[in-house]
């Protein structure tokens, strides 16, 4: 099968993935990133009505060498489905990470308002939301969160400016349930984290195949004071960069030396900005100790693995506790001219998530669910060899116009 699209290490291949990836080569991909649909018939799109089940899985995992590792973006309301799925197929679940945002919207209308519409009732506008703080209509697409693409607040849409409106309850029965709803709003995404069985030990795997784990070094959480928002504001970058943390020898743990410079051990949980500054303002400012000695012996929360008087791994920085975790940021303009997919994912977040499962060598990357091509816009910001898979024309050419211009 001839790529709809093919450029230096890129390649997106166009059709459903049960057929396309039976014509690659088995065990030739080293690990997988990817946003299968959800199956809660988002926006209405056919493409969402069904979680991919175990033959997709088992379709990827022929491709993938052992021990590859898969992070798979999932709904909160259909996840179990998805990992069910995932484990069906013969891989082994290895963790749950937690994508949280700020700008999610709700997904859900007021009750009262739902009851005078069934009735037929008209409700008096009594004035609107943009004299709230904090309210505002979005001049430019979203911002690529999911919850925050194409919906009530899309520009040109007569349901943009009926959102901002404040209407009274027009019947009784209404007045009754007003400010009731069915849903909170989206805040985060999980992540499965699962993992194609070793060849062997670890140590096999990594020496046979090529493929063990994950680059926890590239991916430290530095800062040098202060929220990771706050220091992307300041212009540090929060992958790769090894300025800041004073980290002295673990005794008993790992094979840090003294004097290294290393961030904090990546999380699996990943916030946005909004996300952090929410964090920071219910925390406030925090500050964490400097090569603190233990006092008790065996393993703690805190204090990993050690006898009594070792000097434990410790930072002497301060800030929110958003400092903890990566934060990642979409730019509308990721987006691109013409980008009417709903739910594209920060690339800085794919980046992250790249650079995370990457090997040693770089590995082949896989997205089966390619979308708009962010991942594949990701592998090629970082040099990576990236196979894409995307069921819709439409999204192909989506893809192929950001990859063009980028």
């Amino acid at each position: 099968m001839q790529p709809f699209f093919e450029q230096d290490n890129l390649s997106l291949y166009c059709g459903d993935l049960r057929e396309v990836l039976p014509t690659l080569p088995e065990a030739s991909v080293d690990f997988v990133v990817t946003g299968p649909p959800y199956g809660i018939d988002f926006m209405e799109k056919d493409w969402d009505h069904e979680v991919p089940g175990p033959e997709y899985w088992r379709a990827i995992a022929r491709v993938c060498k052992p021990g590859a590792l898969l992070l798979a973006f999932g709904g909160t309301r259909t996840y179990h489905h998805l990992t069910c799925a995932i484990e069906e197929a013969g891989w082994e679940i290895r963790d749950c990470l937690m994508w949280l945002y700020g700008q999610g919207m709700p997904k859900c209308g007021d009750i009262g308002k739902l009851i005078d519409k069934s009735k037929g009732a008209e409700r008096q506008v009594i004035g609107d939301k943009l004299d709230r703080p904090g309210y505002h209509l979005h001049e430019g697409k979203g911002n690529g969160c999911y919850g925050g693409g194409n919906g009530l607040h899309a520009p040109g849409t007569d349901a943009r400016l009926r959102a901002a409106q404040i209407t009274a309850p027009a019947t009784a029965e209404a007045a009754k349930w007003t400010g009731w709803a069915m849903a909170l709003k989206p805040a985060w995404e999980p992540i499965v984290l699962a993992m194609k069985p070793l060849d062997g030990t670890i140590a096999h795997n990594a020496l046979t195949w090529g493929v063990a784990g994950m680059n926890i070094d590239a991916c430290r959480i530095v800062c040098e004071g202060g929220s990771p928002s706050q220091q992307r504001r300041q212009g540090a970058v929060p992958v790769g960069n090894y300025n800041g943390w004073n980290v002295p020898s673990r005794n008993g743990y790992g094979d840090q030396r003294p004097g290294e410079t290393l961030g904090r051990w990546p999380a699996n949980l990943v916030l946005d900005e909004d996300a952090a500054h929410l964090l920071d303002a219910q925390t406030g400012t925090l500050t964490s100790g400097t090569n603190c000695v233990r006092t008790k012996s065996g393993d703690g929360y805190h204090g990993g693995i050690g006898n009594a008087g070792d000097v434990q791994v410790s930072y002497g920085d301060s800030g929110g506790a958003s400092r903890f975790f990566y934060c990642s940021k979409a730019a509308r303009k990721e987006r691109g001219p013409g980008n009417d997919h709903p739910t594209v994912k920060p690339l800085a977040l794919m980046e992250y998530l790249l650079t995370l499962l990457s090997t040693p060598d770089g590995g082949v990357i896989l997205d089966p669910f390619a979308g708009s091509g962010t991942t594949l816009l990701a592998a090629k910001r970082l040099g990576r060899r990236c196979i894409g898979v995307e069921l819709t024309e439409h999204n192909c050419e989506i893809a192929r116009g950001r990859l063009h211009v980028a």
